[in-house]
Formats: C-alpha cells, structure tokens, sequence
C-alpha cells in the first residue's frame, strides 16, 4: 500500500491534470503537464526520503530486483482503485528515484482519440503483423488500446496480451482476453510468444519488440496466420521496416524481407504535440497499409520509395506525418512551430508551410 505521502502526491498529480509524476534526488517532485515539467510546491527529496517513498509500494521480490538489477517497470494502482500508474524505479548518482505516468482508467475509442480513418480500418485486420510505432510517451499505448477494445467489441476472438508492465485492463467483451505481465506472468516476452502459438489465439499484443528473438517470434507468428500488434521506438513507417531488417544477420536478412513483405499489414507512426491552445496534447499519425507495390519494395529492398507511396496513398487511408501535421496547422489544432519540430522532412515541410521559427534573440547580459 502507498504511503499518505505517495498517495497525496499521486492524488495531487490527478487532480492536476497531469501525465508524469518525477522523483529526483535534489529537486522537488515534478509534475509533466501539457509537455512541460513544473516543480510541485514540496520539499527537495533527499536520498533518504526519495528511497523511503518510492520502496513503499514495492513488494518483497521487487525490492531485491531493484537493487539487484538497478531499475524495475511495474504497474500500480491507488488502494481505492482511482488509478493505475505505470512505474520506472531506477538508480542514478543521487541515489533512487522513479516515474510515474497515469493510466487512464478507462479506455478511450478511437473516435474520442480523432485517430484517421486509415487506423480505425486496420482494426478490421484479420492476420499479419501490425506494428505501432513512436517514441516513449507518444501514446502507442493508448492507440493500441483503443484498437484491441474495438476489436473486443465487435468479435469474438482470443486476444493474448504480453506487456512490461501491464497498463490497460481489458473487460472480456465479445472477444476472451488474456494478458500477461513480463516478470509476473512470464520470464521474457520472447518466452510468452513462444508460449502463445499453443494458445490458440486469433490475436496477439507484443508490448515491445525489444530483441532479436521476439522479433523473429512476432513474424513467425504472424507468418502462422495470426494478428501479431507490435511496437517500435521508431518515428516514421520506412524506419520500422528498416529496424525490423537490421535486427537480423546479414545472411537472414533476404528472408526476412520475404518474410515481411507477405506478413506485414500496416505501421502507424505516432508523435504527440501540444495542442494550439495549450490545453492539452493531440497525436499525429503517419499510415501505412499494405498493398501489392508495398510488398514488392519491401522484397527488392527498395525502403526509400515507401515514403513516396504513402504520400499518394490517401485514397488507400495512408498519409505521411508530415501530411498529418500540415493538416493539423490548417484545421489550428497545433501551431506551425510545434508541426515544425515534429516534421520528418523539415525542408520539404518548410516549402509546404513556410519557413522554420527564427530562434529569438539573446537576451543581453544585466
């Protein structure tokens, strides 16, 4: 159980509006709100306070894994069941602080999420390998979550969820669901997929294609006829496939690119930004889905034309993220300086939105 302290903290985080709670030797615990990170008016944790706060909330296995390992992901919920937090605990030169992001409780639809048509089509896969990519804390999570519930909703299949740690808790709907928590439920994600092929799922979530092994297990699933969903830290459709290949030896690597060419059946790259008004965030997303002519650059390795077909691709629901975030400027949902800095093709998106911000001026010494 949380202490008062904790609890009061995690509560005051809510109440906040905020997504990140930070707790770091020698500051103040922060507080990420809208994008920024804003002090709490509390106390500077000391090395002794920051350990005393964080270990109150880790079991006995935990507590040994923490020092023995020197960082630990787990998942925790408030006593009273208000929310769920995904939590890194790690060491540093300080000493021990920790992370905490807020797990909405409820899962949002993809509607309430405005993600493009493009994505919500995708839920409709039936087999293959579906990849959402971004970096940490662009939402892929989120995404992935919305797409499993409408999948819940509307078929009846067994999904199996693999996840370090576990966020979103599933209700069986029309679909039977089983997830699984890397450490708690299984040692490694790599020996959950190994697992899972004698599971008889129609449906399987990889939280984080991390190695090579679960790669190589994500695509022989996939290759068996099953919905493989997998996430990348990658920021752009042609990067993920590109990843996907280099992960493998070069003597592998002309059959894994057959491999990925008949399994692969779409990557949706995700940046999130802060909205025009500063009140809150929006996330863009680049689309691609496959088609004949993905298949065959894929197989001929020809990774730089992708961008080119996903630029022609609207009437197919592909866009590119920087087609996303032009689209986001015109409607003012986010501003051209924060599209700016999330464009993938900065001097391309310049010709399209005008030129980049000028940096201010220096401001002159007192």
């Amino acid at each position: 159980m949380a202490t008062p302290e904790l609890e009061r903290l995690l509560r005051k985080m809510i109440e906040g509006g905020a997504s990140d709670l930070h707790l770091v030797v020698g500051r103040p615990p922060l507080l990420r709100t809208r994008g920024e990170l804003v002090p709490m008016d509390e106390p500077v944790l000391t090395r002794e306070s920051s350990e005393a706060i964080i270990t109150e909330i880790l079991a006995p296995g935990q507590k040994a894994r923490i020092f023995e390992n020197l960082d630990l992901d787990l998942a925790y919920e408030l006593p009273d069941g208000a929310a769920r937090f995904r939590v890194n605990v790690l060491w540093q030169h300080r000493g021990m602080g920790a992370v905490m992001r807020v797990i909405p409780t409820k899962i949002l639809t993809m509607d309430q999420l405005g993600l493009p048509p493009g994505v919500r089509a995708i839920a409709e896969t039936r087999r293959g390998m579906v990849l959402v990519t971004g970096p940490t804390g662009s939402g892929k999570s989120t995404t992935l979550a919305a797409i499993i519930d409408h999948i819940n909703e509307n078929r009846e299949a067994h999904i199996i969820t693999i996840e370090d740690p576990l966020e979103f808790v599933h209700p069986n709907k029309k679909s039977l669901i089983s997830q699984r928590e890397v450490k708690s439920h299984t040692k490694s994600f790599s020996s959950a997929l190994k697992m899972a092929a004698r599971e008889d799922p129609d449906i399987v979530l990889v939280g984080e294609m991390r190695d090579l092994e679960t790669i190589r297990l994500a695509l022989a699933a996939a290759e068996l006829g099953i919905l493989v969903f997998g996430t990348l830290h990658t920021n752009s459709a042609s990067k993920t496939i590109d990843r996907i290949i280099d992960a493998f030896p070069a003597d592998e690597q002309p059959q894994v690119r057959v491999m990925l060419a008949d399994s692969l059946k779409a990557v949706v790259a995700q940046q999130l930004l802060k909205t025009a008004d500063g009140k809150g965030r929006c996330a863009a997303n680049e689309v691609l889905v496959s088609t004949s002519a993905l298949s065959n650059l894929i197989r001929e390795g020809k990774i730089s034309m992708i961008n080119s077909m996903i630029q022609t691709g609207g009437a197919l629901g592909m866009q590119t993220m920087d087609q996303a975030l032009a689209r986001y400027v015109k409607e003012g949902r986010i501003t051209a300086e924060s599209a700016y800095e999330k464009a993938i093709d900065k001097e391309n998106f310049k010709k399209q939105m005008g030129p980049a911000p000028a940096a201010p001026p220096p401001t002159a010494p007192r």
